[in-house]
């Protein structure tokens, strides 16, 4: 599925890989060996930990790995309507709010990093400042004003 990417997001997630794939994973190794030396492995809590620790990793490269193949650099056009890239401000039942619209494998809600694929991320797509629209979540209904765009 193509996933559309600023350079900077990109270039963040082949860094992420990179440091994965050459500290990470090698530091994992090496915790699970020396887990291991310890002894009984049924017991070991942190023998276990490790294991499950180098799934994840695994999992999150492999994440990565896909992300990075399936994508299309997209650089914003102009600065008057929301696009990948775009720091958006909003009103949203008068509460401000800033986002930066990105790709789903570069979104993080905690950085205000917003997937341009979520619910809200969709209906801001395309918006212009002073556009208004109704976002609706589990049944209520909030007031989106478009404040400014970078």
């Amino acid at each position: 599925m193509v996933q559309y990417f600023t350079k900077k997001a990109l270039k963040e997630l082949q860094d992420e890989l990179h440091e994965l794939k050459t500290v990470k994973i090698p530091e994992n190794i090496k915790l699970i060996k020396y887990a291991a030396s310890e002894g009984d492995l049924k017991e070991n809590a942190g023998y276990h930990d490790a294991r499950e620790r180098k799934v994840w990793l695994l999992r999150r490269i492999k994440e990565l790995e896909d992300a990075i193949n399936d994508s299309v650099i997209l650089e914003k056009s102009s600065s008057d309507k929301v696009q990948i890239g775009s720091l958006v401000t909003i009103n949203m039942d008068g509460n401000q709010e800033a986002y930066e619209m990105t790709a789903p494998g570069s979104s993080d809600i905690l950085k205000n990093k917003m997937s341009y694929q979520s619910p809200l991320g969709k209906l801001l797509m395309d918006k212009k400042i002073g556009d208004e629209f109704t976002y609706e979540v589990k049944a209520k209904k909030m007031k989106v004003k478009i404040l400014e765009i970078k």
